[in-house]
């Protein structure tokens, strides 16, 4: 506990404007504690290491203070035959598995341990962002978990926090919109398919907000979605933007966007080649898309959509 609150502190000195409200856990800031003092021992950026642990979080589902997971034989080494936590029988076998809180032993259920281990793992490359990259790309061999995590890192840099659960509702509340659950929905134009989201309807040229933190991945047209927008947020989950009359000035492909942050404008586009427009009635066509580290899917908005709007 004692080496805890000095990492707290830690964490106040070098990030003052790090303030948590009272509704929120008090993960955020022994998480943070973790993620500086892991920083001050390897050298890796805490914003990196912040990043793969929520990567980590959401594919495993797992709500430990750390979720970063290593198998067992990479941890205490392939002949090591009886996970010999010890740290000098862990080097004896190659494990990968590092003392991170200073007992002795290479604990892969203790979070310092196991953040330590990952960033000794990473700096083995070096700690530079292009280093670190390849390291990640030879750790997880998958383009996506890759982007992800280096998106999310941008994010926790920029806003010196991982205390990032804000979320909005896409349209501005004192805009005239309606919507119902529209899932599964019959849709003909370009074959038989079911309506994968939740249409909002408003009035062109309607603000459309970005419901979370997130980075921009895709801006652009879609034949089906006419002018779109496609955003990830912190919990990989893609969240996607269709129809829109225009974009905001500046979005760009990797752009930074928070609840509540201006991204377009309703429209009635799509469903055609680039330009076709007035096919439908204008409205913002809202749909979530969810990663685990292996698949993507789609799954319902409107619960979501529903608990935005009421906050």
């Amino acid at each position: 506990m004692k080496k805890l609150m000095i990492s707290v502190l830690l964490t106040l000195i070098l990030f003052p404007d790090l303030v948590l409200s009272a509704e929120e856990t008090q993960s955020h800031s022994e998480r943070q504690a973790i993620y500086i003092k892991t920083e001050i021992l390897s050298q890796i950026p805490w914003y990196y290491l912040a990043a793969i642990d929520q990567y980590e979080r959401q594919i495993h589902r797992d709500e430990r203070l750390i979720s970063i997971r290593f198998p067992d034989h990479y941890w205490f080494g392939i002949t090591n035959i009886n996970n010999d936590p010890d740290q000098q029988s862990i080097i004896i076998h190659r494990g990968l598995g590092q003392d991170g809180n200073g007992d002795g032993k290479a604990d892969p259920n203790d979070p310092e341990d196991q953040l330590y281990t990952m960033a000794c793992y990473l700096s083995t490359y070096g700690i530079t962002e292009s280093q670190i990259h390849q390291a990640l790309w030879d750790y997880y061999q998958r383009p996506l978990a890759v982007k992800t995590i280096k998106q999310n890192a941008k994010i926790y840099r920029t806003f010196k926090t991982t205390a990032l659960d804000d979320v909005s509702f896409p349209i501005p509340n004192h805009f005239n919109y309606s919507y119902r659950s529209t899932w599964g929905d019959a849709r003909g134009f370009g074959g038989r398919r079911i309506h994968e989201g939740t249409d909002i309807f408003a009035d062109y040229g309607t603000p459309v907000k970005a419901t979370t933190y997130g980075t921009v991945e895709i801006k652009g047209w879609n034949q089906y979605g006419g002018w779109r927008i496609g955003i990830r947020d912190l919990n990989n989950i893609y969240h996607y933007f269709a129809h829109l009359n225009g974009f905001e000035a500046g979005l760009e492909v990797g752009s930074i966007v928070a609840p509540g942050d201006v991204i377009g404008y309703v429209g009635s586009t799509g469903y055609g080649p680039p330009g076709t427009s007035g096919k439908f009635p204008p409205h913002l066509h809202y749909g979530m898309y969810k990663d685990n580290g292996e698949n993507q899917w789609a799954f319902d908005p409107y619960p979501s959509l529903k608990k935005a709007e009421k906050q």
